[in-house]
């Protein structure tokens, strides 16, 4: 246990819905931590931008001088050598900054637990700080269609970001347990409700995020 707060860490299919699981958490008094802001700051971070300005020059960067993410997600998830050249340089960064998250909400009184939502989690191994994992589960068709109405991505647009991330298969083999998504808000709840239950987890009031 890496806090006196059990720590549950979410994975998933793109377009799986982690979020509405991690929603779904907080309501129990789960305190959720995003990763994906984590990156974001990091990108932002003097070093790194110093590094992703060295590596890829000023076509990735916007006119005030900063990362653009959608020029730099262009190169990166069209080759394996480049996204690992930046995994390189950000996944350590975010690890530390997930860790002191982590310790910083076990540390609150009013979280019941904590929730990580990291859909690299795995790849980048920062699962060693959870207790438990979740796979969220929902068919294809449902992704394709969330991440459509989401981002306007194409069924090839999410072929190549699961290209960079490990088999869904490969997660949920490593969860402790598996949530389908392909429900009622309710069903999930429900799920979640008894999933906690089974792992003697205490809910609590609803709660903020990290």
């Amino acid at each position: 246990m890496h806090s006196h707060k059990p720590v549950i860490g979410l994975v998933g299919g793109i377009g799986s819905g982690k979020s509405a699981v991690a929603a779904a958490f907080a309501r129990r008094g789960g305190v959720v931590i995003d990763a994906d802001p984590i990156g974001h700051r990091a990108l932002e971070d003097p070093e790194i931008l110093g590094r992703v300005r060295e590596l890829w020059g000023e076509r990735v960067l916007d006119g005030a001088g900063e990362v653009d993410r959608k020029k730099l997600g262009a190169i990166v998830f069209a080759s394996p050598v480049e996204r690992a050249k930046l995994e390189h340089l950000v996944h350590d960064w975010i690890g530390e900054r997930i860790r002191e998250e982590i310790a910083r909400v076990g540390a609150d009184p009013a979280a019941a637990f904590v929730v990580l939502d990291a859909a690299v989690m795995l790849e980048a191994g920062w699962h060693g700080v959870c207790d438990r994992i979740v796979f969220v589960d929902a068919p294809r068709e449902l992704r394709l269609a969330r991440v459509a109405a989401r981002s306007g991505w194409t069924a090839g647009d999410l072929a190549a970001r699961e290209a960079a991330q490990l088999p869904a298969a490969a997660k949920a083999a490593r969860a402790d347990a598996v949530v389908a998504n392909d429900g009622t808000p309710d069903e999930l709840r429900a799920r979640l409700h008894r999933l906690l239950s089974e792992w003697g987890i205490p809910a609590g009031p609803p709660a903020r995020r990290g």
